[in-house]
């Protein structure tokens, strides 16, 4: 049924869940406690040498991880999959073996726990690629076992699969060109095969104990009718939610991310669908215009999801133009998004290497999968592209190495940044620690202010008696914001705490402040 290499796992997968130890339940509060770190596997830190991204390189590197404030991981897809990305899975179960072993991944999520951080894993279950078993084992041979497993055109001889997007092959960065399938998500016997998968991710040892168990999933392009073709309807009450319930079942904690295919708010995500959290792609696009009534609105939205739910704020992904590029590189517009992110009501996300400025566009010339490998570039560790450690396995791709964004010695990386009072990375640990430091961040209530048609974006975040209170211009010229009494005892909480006036406040171009009372 799936490679050697998940081959334990398999027999695992016959056997039904045990019973768990209760736990408690997810709670909106608890997801706005959360900061979430987006991983790019491939590209984040190599411990072999191969220049590929592994298990043993992300476990050498939480620290690093830890250090920056933020309180999960969220890997993109390892199993194996003929695309550098590994979505089209080749074997659900497994473990791409570039990037080590199950016992590896289990020592990463160990390492991961005992430092506080949550791990979430990408799944992706609607397509397989060409090599996958169900496809291989069935295709053209009426009656295969696996038949089912795959929506076939044909079904009766089991012959045409349905193409992923209607295209029956797409090519990869490396020249080929793979077959893509869609998974017949309305067969019963794969809602139960993805529902034990999904338990067994959650409690690999089946004695619910969770030990070494991640602690949620990310459902990549989630969708009630696949691709709008009308042959998978439903899926949110069919598919979705049996093995949903089957994950909390055996983990009460466990926590779903719904990335909703349209990119828009995603509440049918949320009420229809049994996410625990959806992507604010609104606010994402609003703050890429600094258009101030847009991102005033999609603030007031990304801020009110039903109890027990969230949305995640953020402005980078691997689909995504990095954010400093789409901004022009300029440093004040970076720290604008950063902190009406990282400081608003919801669940923040960070990409790799957003917190440093990395730089990456998707390149419109290439027409394959490489033309996102902008957006995927190695983390930059040292101020040397090529040290050790260094993921750059697209070095290999002539198109993407002499393009790419990301070079030595260009002030973008760990190394040159942490000590740097003024660098990209240093705010953003102010801000997270300013987060993890004052409640009203991240539970308090969010209040917009200076609602005209002036450029100032001023938002208040109170609990109890205590507030704090983000400035920011969206403009290109100065601007004094109209605040409404304001009372006494503000400091500047990004200048040492000095008294400040927030009345007298002028904010110049692309400018910001964040002030505390209380």
């Amino acid at each position: 049924m799936i490679r050697a290499i998940g081959l334990a796992l398999a027999a695992l997968l016959l056997a039904a869940p045990a019973g768990a130890a209760p736990r408690a339940q997810v709670t909106s509060a608890a997801m706005r406690d959360e900061v979430i770190y987006h991983i790019f596997f491939r590209s984040f830190r190599d411990s072999n040498g191969d220049r590929i991204g592994d298990l043993e390189g992300l476990t050498a590197g939480l620290n690093d991880i830890k250090a920056l404030g933020v309180t999960s991981l969220l890997l993109t897809p390892i199993q194996p999959s003929p695309y550098y990305h590994n979505y089209f899975a080749t074997d659900f179960a497994g473990i791409d073996p570039a990037y080590g072993t199950m016992e590896d991944f289990h020592a990463f999520v160990r390492a991961a726990h005992a430092r506080g951080l949550r791990v979430y894993l990408d799944e992706e279950f609607q397509y397989v690629a060409e090599g996958h078993p169900w496809l291989t084992s069935s295709r053209g041979r009426p009656g295969a076992p696996f038949g089912r497993y795959i929506l076939y055109d044909r079904p009766k001889t089991n012959e045409e699969p349905e193409p992923f997007l209607g295209v029956p092959a797409w090519p990869g960065h490396d020249g080929r060109w793979i077959g893509i399938s869609m998974v017949n998500l309305k067969s019963p016997a794969v809602r139960a095969y993805f529902a034990r998968l999904l338990v067994h991710w959650v409690d690999p040892h089946g004695d619910g104990s969770l030990r070494d168990g991640v602690d949620g999933f990310r459902i990549d392009h989630m969708m009630d009718d696949l691709d709008d073709k009308h042959r998978l309807t439903d899926l949110f009450a069919d598919f979705w939610a049996p093995i949903f319930s089957a994950i909390r079942a055996r983990n009460p904690a466990a926590r779903i991310i719904a990335e909703q295919a349209d990119w828009g708010p995603g509440d049918a995500w949320l009420t229809r669908g049994g996410a625990d959290m959806v992507f604010a792609f609104p606010l994402r696009f609003a703050l890429e215009k600094m258009d101030k009534t847009a991102i005033v609105k999609a603030l007031r939205a990304s801020g009110d999801a039903p109890e027990g739910q969230s949305r995640i704020l953020f402005l980078e992904n691997h689909d995504l133009d990095r954010f400093v590029s789409v901004v022009g590189d300029d440093r004040r517009k970076a720290r604008i998004g950063a902190a009406l992110t990282l400081l608003m009501r919801g669940t923040p996300s960070i990409y790799y290497g957003q917190e440093l400025g990395m730089r990456g566009r998707i390149d419109p010339r290439v027409k394959s999968d490489g033309a996102h490998i902008g957006l995927r570039e190695a983390y930059r560790w040292s101020g040397d592209l090529e040290a050790t450690g260094s993921a750059i396995w697209y070095r290999t791709d002539a198109t993407a190495w002499t393009n790419r964004f990301n070079r030595s010695n260009d002030g973008v990386s760990l190394a040159e940044e942490r000590d740097r009072p003024d660098s990209l990375y240093t705010f953003y640990r102010t801000l997270l620690v300013l987060r993890a430091a004052r409640p009203e961040l991240r539970q308090g209530d969010q209040r917009i202010l200076c609602d005209d048609d002036s450029t100032a974006v001023c938002v208040l975040r109170s609990m109890g008696g205590r507030r704090v209170l983000v400035l920011a211009n969206s403009g290109a010229a100065p601007v004094r914001p109209n605040l409404p009494a304001m009372g006494q005892g503000w400091t500047d909480l990004l200048d040492g705490d000095r008294a400040v006036d927030p009345m007298a406040i002028e904010l110049p171009p692309y400018g910001m402040r964040v002030l505390g009372a209380g």
